[in-house]
């Protein structure tokens, strides 16, 4: 992966990976005296599964609040296309085409399935409030365009049968096939997934595993995902990059990680040769 050229790689199977989409360089995020990110660099590429994985309390969720911009770092650039993102509230992060779920479940329990997948599309509503009060024009045919987009994500991943129900009364895991749909009806660029596969059996995780895989080969978004299932994580991602302690302890394929003494010692717990 060092020698990996400038427009992209080939992975084992035959997928072609672009471009750097977004690099975080020379990042460091404090909170008062806590450093929870030093010094970490890394990119994310187009079409690639990205993972970042380490132990508990090691940055994991802070560097993907930076991503997404809820956190501003004190030192580095997070870059973007290119181009370094100045400091800017989530939603205008959201427009850029950044969509995230929760490690903790986010969403609104007393509305339906569907009309939470609905609010998923609010970065592409356009219409004045005057013009959806009166709901006429172009307000009637914007809400028709959005709600054939969430048909679609509903139909992809298969929950055709709860569109209606509301979510207070669905079960865990298909609460986090929801938060996935309403992330997926913003139809990112960049998919953020913190924890994923967080409190879901076995049958679950499989099935949030192929969709995961789904969106990424049918509608080529770039994925970058937390997950502390090890069997999971090398089994989906392209590389992986590993903190501790707010560092950066390793990076690459996940052969690559599998072998990395120092990430063994820290996090994997397998014993030495």
């Amino acid at each position: 992966m060092n020698d990996m050229s400038p427009d992209g790689y080939t992975t084992a199977d035959g997928r072609k990976i672009g471009k750097v989409l977004m690099e975080m360089k020379n990042i460091t995020l404090r909170f008062g005296g806590v450093v929870a990110i030093k010094d970490i660099s890394f990119d994310i590429r187009e079409g690639e599964i990205r993972a970042i994985i380490g132990p508990n309390g090691a940055g994991k969720s802070s560097m993907l609040n930076v991503i997404s911009g809820f956190y501003h770092p004190q030192e580095g650039q997070v870059l973007y296309r290119g181009e370094v993102r100045p400091s800017m509230r989530p939603y205008k992060v959201a427009q850029q085409g950044i969509a995230r779920t929760f490690q903790n479940i986010a969403l609104f329990e007393g509305m339906s399935v569907l009309d939470n997948i609905m609010t998923g599309r609010l970065t592409h509503m356009k219409a004045g409030m005057l013009a959806q009060g009166i709901w006429r024009g172009k307000a009637e045919k914007e809400e028709f365009e959005n709600r054939q987009k969430v048909e679609e994500v509903i139909d992809f991943l298969e929950i055709q049968n709860i569109r209606k129900t509301p979510v207070a009364r669905l079960p865990y895991g298909l609460k986090k096939r929801v938060e996935l749909a309403r992330a997926l009806a913003a139809e990112p660029q960049l998919l953020l997934l913190d924890e994923p596969m967080a409190g879901m059996n076995v049958e679950e995780k499989e099935d949030m595993s192929r969709f995961i895989l789904d969106v990424n080969d049918e509608f080529g978004t770039t994925i970058a995902l937390i997950e502390h299932d090890m069997g999971v994580v090398m089994d989906l991602s392209d590389r992986v990059v590993v903190m501790d302690y707010g560092k950066n302890i390793g990076d690459g394929t996940p052969e690559e990680i599998r072998n990395n003494q120092a990430v063994i010692d820290a996090y994997l717990g397998v014993a030495h040769d």
